[in-house]
């Protein structure tokens, strides 16, 4: 998309701002979820839907800068109800042990697209094209896993009896926050930045793929690593991201390093990810919820940050400042205690 709004016309600060109203929706949504509104499996229907709009929606605003605001909303907010549902109960019903291997597939939906898109990416309206297809058949999918399917429920009792306190781990929020504001450089701009220094886009599509495959195959066998001390694979996850940028900013042109820079993918998100799901199901029982404000907080607030701060700083030091980011998020980490983890 980043590339698509580029052959529209749009500048790097209007990119980052566009990338920066989805997470921004994501981090909204979760506060509506404390009192008010309950994740249920209607509200999941729903939300499938409005992606669905939001897509539809792009056809007639991706050339108005503002208009093109509205669909990003609406699927920033659609998206932060969508994720938490299917993993809170892939994370339930599959256990740690599985979790990373269901979670494997969208990694391989990601990676051929971003494949093909790059031989077919001529105009961006077959971008738009490839982009709706697939959230209908997402939308078909989705409905058919869960309607009057019993089964497709959450394990969890009396989760909402708890009182949710995001005070309980302040500077895990604080970290993850600091993490994906690093990673709003990697979403919205390496595409670009790729390009601009000699790297072809069918290239750059093939270092996409090569940093997914990595992931895949960590997302297989990272199990054994779950049952460690989460947080110190946390600090290590963080840390390998540090050295992830500074290779980038350090060897901007060398493809070579760049594949290098890829392969650490597997760690910084695939594990990543995962022990952060892990970590905080150790903390809440409401655990809908504390994923609601995991990707609130992370792919939301810090996504929302991160995109308009890539935009702004743009330009040859952009991963410089993206391991400085790295860095607050791996210091704040050391302001956290590690707990007894459950089974």
């Amino acid at each position: 998309m980043p590339k698509m709004l580029q052959m529209v016309g749009y500048s790097t600060m209007q990119i980052g701002i566009v990338f920066a109203l989805a997470p921004l929706m994501r981090f909204i949504v979760p506060f509506a979820f404390l009192k008010h509104i309950e994740l249920t499996k209607k509200v999941f229907h729903i939300a499938l839907l409005s992606i669905l709009l939001g897509a539809i929606l792009f056809y007639f605003t991706i050339e108005n800068f503002y208009l093109f605001m509205i669909p990003n909303m609406l699927i920033g907010a659609a998206a932060g109800l969508v994720l938490p549902y299917i993993e809170t109960y892939a994370m339930e019903h599959l256990g740690k042990k599985r979790f990373g291997k269901s979670r494997l597939y969208g990694s391989i939906g990601f990676m051929v697209l971003g494949i093909i898109l790059a031989r077919e990416l001529d105009n961006y309206m077959i971008g738009l094209n490839f982009y709706i297809v697939f959230v209908f058949i997402m939308l078909v999918f989705g409905v058919a896993i869960t309607y009057k399917n019993e089964d497709f429920r959450h394990k969890a009792k009396k989760q909402d009896d708890e009182k949710f306190e995001l005070k309980k781990v302040a500077f895990l929020w604080v970290s993850l926050f600091f993490m994906q504001i690093s990673f709003g450089t990697f979403y919205n701009f390496f595409t670009i930045y790729e390009t601009e220094r000699g790297i072809s886009l069918e290239m750059v599509s093939y270092l996409w793929a090569f940093g997914v495959i990595c992931e895949i195959i960590f997302f297989y066998f990272q199990s054994p690593l779950l049952k460690l001390n989460l947080l110190k694979i946390l600090k290590f996850s963080v840390f390998i991201t540090i050295i992830r940028w500074l290779l980038l900013f350090l060897f901007p042109e060398s493809l070579t390093i760049s594949f290098v820079a890829q392969s650490f993918h597997a760690i910084t998100f695939a594990l990543h990810h995962t022990v952060t799901i892990s970590f905080l199901y150790t903390v809440y029982q409401n655990r809908k919820l504390a994923a609601q404000f995991y990707y609130g907080f992370s792919f939301g607030l810090g996504g929302f940050v991160g995109a308009l701060l890539a935009g702004y700083f743009y330009g040859d030091y952009l991963y410089l400042y993206a391991a400085f980011m790295a860095l607050l998020s791996f210091i704040a980490l050391f302001k956290v205690t590690s707990l007894k983890q459950n089974p």
